[in-house]
């Protein structure tokens, strides 16, 4: 399969690792009393961080916000690498190399404190990232055979 495709599939995978990570607000869920007596410990005691007055639950929701951000850019800018990968896929590699090691530790931290949907969301993403990067390198094997790669000395 051709990268570009494969970075376009990426990107959608993400974009509905976004939307379900977002649908997810606040990412508690409260079954009882026990649950409801730590979120209102997590809203009640405050505490000083560089001159601001915060919260446990500030800081879990501001974090929560800060990953659905990262998410719909990351959906984005693999939509954007998919349009470039159709005539630089080689030159791509280093970049796909870097989101496909930030989508596989994604897994494994969402396997290890989560729960299995992300987890099966971001290793689908990293599936799709590392096979992207193996076919960048056989567009660059088979386009120009006894020419050097664009880019590269000699």
């Amino acid at each position: 399969m051709k990268p570009a495709i494969l970075l376009r599939i990426a990107a959608i995978i993400t974009l509905l690792y976004f939307a379900g990570h977002t649908a997810g607000i606040p990412w508690t869920p409260v079954q009882g009393a026990g649950e409801s007596a730590v979120l209102e410990a997590m809203k009640i005691h405050r505490f000083d961080v560089q001159g601001f007055a915060r919260t446990y639950w500030d800081f879990y929701f501001g974090f929560g916000v800060a990953i659905s951000g990262y998410l719909l850019v990351q959906a984005v800018g693999l939509w954007q690498l998919a349009s470039l990968a159709k005539n630089e896929a080689a030159r791509l590699r280093p970049i796909v190399a870097s989101f496909f090691v930030a989508f596989v530790f994604n897994a494994v931290v969402a396997w290890k404190y989560f729960f299995p949907v992300p987890a099966v969301f971001a290793a689908a993403i990293a599936i799709c990232l590392g096979l992207a990067f193996l076919a960048a390198k056989k567009v660059t094997d088979t386009a120009a055979p006894g020419l050097p790669p664009r880019g590269s000395a000699g």
